[in-house]
């Protein structure tokens, strides 16, 4: 089995303690995730550590609906969730460091071990999470950076 890790991270130039706010929120998923259409909370808001939440996402073509529970949350600092069910066992990672008082560093990162005919296309799965997330983090600082104008 081949494993899938795909790093991506981008400079946003918003305060480290707004980017963490925002991007660790489940229901602001859906605004600036490419592939995430939904998201239903299987338990209460907001999100704490063993909290858990549905994704409905398209990718490659296809529908999938997993469900993250949240591992590990250090405010303002690293959210960590992770699928447990779906046909692709992942494990979701966002980090938060200051550039200056004003800006933020965030990585995100994806990474599993796909199964079955999943572990076949695993390097084309990652190619296609890396442009993903890529999107996904450009379009998140687009948001924030936005939100600091208005």
């Amino acid at each position: 089995m081949a494993p899938v890790d795909v790093e991506v991270e981008t400079v946003i130039h918003r305060p480290r303690s707004i980017v963490a706010a925002y991007a660790a929120d489940p229901d602001n998923a859906t605004a600036w995730y490419v592939n995430i259409k939904g998201v239903r909370w299987k338990t209460p808001r907001p999100a704490a550590l063993g909290s858990q939440f549905e994704f409905s996402a398209a990718f490659m073509g296809r529908t999938l609906t997993y469900t993250y529970e949240v591992v590990e949350f250090v405010a303002d600092q690293r959210f960590v969730m992770r699928t447990t069910e779906g046909p692709f066992p992942m494990e979701t990672t966002y980090e938060w460091f200051d550039v200056d008082q004003h800006s933020t560093r965030m990585k995100l990162r994806n990474r599993g071990e796909p199964s079955g005919f999943s572990s076949i296309a695993a390097p084309m799965m990652a190619l296609a999470m890396k442009r993903a997330n890529t999107k996904d983090v450009k379009r998140l600082k687009a948001i924030l950076e936005q939100e600091q104008l208005t």
